[in-house]
């Protein structure tokens, strides 16, 4: 068992059609594995954080989830209600488009506004990788640092017949960043432990799978959704 890796993993159940029976298996799992945090839809939030009351697990939550085009209020108002319930971590989609027309203040003060709100909280910024360019890639992780958000996430899982996180993309990012105070979430198409090890040993910090289970335990790659 794998269980070294298991503090660098959010253990993630973004899927529509997931139910209360589906939030407290994720919550037991992440219990029973040491996982660093569940990641969850905000209308589980709650749930998630009563179940995990007297573990050390954090609740995170998503954010503009998962397009990333909705208006900055909405996200705001998202936010403060994700927090109001419990949640420990926000991860956020940037406004994918407005990178695209390099509208990079918009997107650099839409992040600020989000890290405010946050406070002591930790922001992870989701700027999609498997959509954007490599200049793009840049843009927006130096957009995350001058925010001031706490990591730059890579996908949301959602992209189809997107690649999810690579270790090229880590490298991109780590490289961006430097000796920036800015952590690293991998997150979709993870779901086996030589996968999670690498991107890990190319700089990931956090790693976003519903594959964890699999993955602590050294089992076989497995078709698993974000």
């Amino acid at each position: 068992m794998n269980a070294e890796i298991a503090k660098y993993i959010d253990h993630t159940n973004l899927n529509p059609s997931a139910t209360r029976a589906d939030i407290t298996k994720l919550c037991d799992e992440a219990r029973e594995h040491g996982f660093f945090a569940v990641c969850v839809n905000p209308y589980h939030v709650r749930q998630a954080v009563k179940e995990l009351s007297s573990s050390k697990v954090a609740v995170a939550t998503v954010i503009g989830f998962p397009l990333g085009a909705n208006l900055t209020d909405i996200k705001i108002a998202e936010a403060q209600r994700a927090i109001s319930e419990g949640a420990e971590e926000l991860d956020m989609v940037i406004n994918i488009g407005a990178l695209k027309d390099k509208n990079i203040d918009f997107v650099t003060e839409e992040i600020k506004t989000l890290a405010k709100i946050a406070r002591d909280l930790m922001l992870k910024v989701i700027i999609e990788c498997d959509l954007l360019s490599a200049e793009e890639k840049v843009a927006a992780t130096q957009a995350c640092i001058q925010a001031g958000a706490g990591m730059v996430k890579t996908s949301t899982g959602f992209v189809k017949d997107g690649k999810g996180a690579t270790v090229e993309d880590i490298n991109l990012l780590r490289g961006t960043i430097g000796s920036a105070r800015l952590g690293i979430k991998a997150s979709a198409g993870i779901r086996d432990y030589e996968k999670a090890r690498a991107l890990i040993d190319a700089g990931a910090t956090r790693l976003g799978t519903s594959a964890s289970v699999a993955i602590v335990q050294g089992g076989q790659p497995v078709k698993s959704g974000y």
